[in-house]
């Protein structure tokens, strides 16, 4: 147990980051099951749970960073935890390979291209609401 906090991070965070990667893997899991991709299609699922994380992590990495007195433990388990395990580069990379092997040439490209696109303006829009629901009351920025 000693080891753990000697990081400075502790047994709280790790377990923490822990049970949101599992809450994260399931919803994930649970989208794919609801809204299954075919193979050769343009993979949607993947695509909105890619970009819909984009914008939650940026909104609250925004808030948290205007309220830097968030507990770690918590930014830790829904940053890293939750959101890294429900939105994966790796699905994406798995997505891209399946197309390019059924000859999809058109549809991987694109599917990359909207999933650069759509993530960089998902982070860029959840940053702005970030900002708006962050701020302190009575704070003009």
């Amino acid at each position: 147990m000693s080891r753990l906090k000697t990081s400075g991070v502790g047994l709280r965070a790790w377990l923490a980051v822990a049970a949101g990667a599992l809450i994260g893997t399931e919803l994930r899991y649970g989208l794919a099951v609801a809204f299954p991709e075919l193979p050769g299609a343009f993979p949607w699922t993947t695509l909105g749970i890619n970009v819909a994380g984009s914008f939650v992590l940026a909104a609250l990495t925004t808030m948290w960073m205007a309220r830097p007195q968030t507990a770690f433990w918590l930014r830790a388990g829904l940053g890293p935890g939750l959101l890294g395990s429900f939105t994966t580069f790796s699905a994406v990379v798995f997505s891209v390979d399946q197309l390019a092997r059924a000859g999809q040439h058109g549809v991987w490209f694109a599917y990359l291209a909207l999933s650069l696109l759509l993530g960089l303006a998902a982070a860029g829009v959840g940053w702005r609401a970030g900002k708006l629901v962050g701020r302190r009351p009575g704070v003009r920025r």
